[in-house]
């Protein structure tokens, strides 16, 4: 099977397993799609699995063509923590000083900051590294497995975007079910900024021969830090276009920076 053929099995599988799992978690434990206030948090084994599906699915097409040998290249890659102590601060303060620019433009255009998570930096900080090992679920599917598979074909730069539409795409079902942050958020800066991101990741993953380790490090910073800056729109549809200055200028810093990465790995097909 040719690494095109590989990866459409793989997001098929990884969408199917998920979506799959999600939706019987809404059926066990009453997820409110409706959108309306006052539902329950997602939670519980059935979501938890789906969240690790990216990994599953890896795991399987890489034991079925690489036998052993593959699935423990593929999982080594999250311990491969060698690297030079930069690649640590960036993976960690990227998304953190992407946040604050932002934060202090608002200040400086509209005369007022921006609404700060009321939870101390220093315990979203501290959440970062117990969260890492979390990560494992989508890094290995998106990083691990299907970046590779694509930059084999269109190149590093390229994959890096595909992977960003698809890893976005992944959770839409968020954005429709009460109880979840994403409820009823516009989908369209979170899907540029998450293709942002994936484009920051591939260039780190590509940097640092491909340790899965620094880019679930990075990922656990984006989740754990990105409410130091409140990017949460008081629109109700996930169509809207409408977004807070945060959200937007959080979308331009990202892309502002992605340009310097697609440009860096330009002609690139491998990770390593």
């Amino acid at each position: 099977m040719n690494p095109l053929k590989r990866a459409a099995v793989f997001v098929a599988l990884a969408y199917a397993v998920s979506w799959l799992l999600w939706i019987a978690a809404a059926a066990t434990m009453g997820w409110d799609f409706s959108m309306r206030s006052g539902a329950a948090a997602i939670g519980g084994p059935l979501y938890l699995l789906g969240v690790w599906a990216p990994a599953f699915a890896a795991v399987a097409l890489t034991a079925h063509a690489d036998g052993r040998a593959g699935v423990s290249a593929l999982l080594g890659r999250m311990l491969m923590g060698s690297v030079q102590v930069r690649w640590y601060l960036f993976a960690v303060g990227y998304f953190t000083a992407i946040k604050l620019a932002v934060a202090l433009m608002q200040r400086m255009i509209a005369g007022e900051w921006p609404a700060f998570s009321p939870e101390p930096w220093f315990v979203m900080m501290a959440g970062v590294p117990l969260s890492t090992p979390m990560q494992g679920g989508e890094e290995i599917g998106w990083r691990g497995y299907l970046l590779p598979q694509l930059s084999t074909r269109v190149g590093l730069s390229v994959a890096s975007l595909i992977v960003g539409v698809i890893w976005a795409c992944w959770h839409l079902p968020f954005f429709f079910v009460a109880g979840a942050d994403k409820s009823g958020q516009p989908f369209l800066p979170y899907l540029l900024g998450v293709t942002a991101l994936s484009v920051a990741m591939a260039w780190l993953y590509w940097r640092t021969r491909g340790s899965l380790l620094l880019t679930m490090l990075m990922h656990a910073a984006v989740n754990n830090l990105n409410p130091l800056a409140a990017s949460v729109s008081t629109s109700t549809s996930v169509l809207a276009i409408r977004a807070s200055f945060v959200a937007w200028g959080t979308v331009a810093l990202l892309w502002g920076c992605a340009l310097y990465f697609l440009f860096a790995m330009r002609g690139q097909r491998r990770v390593e």
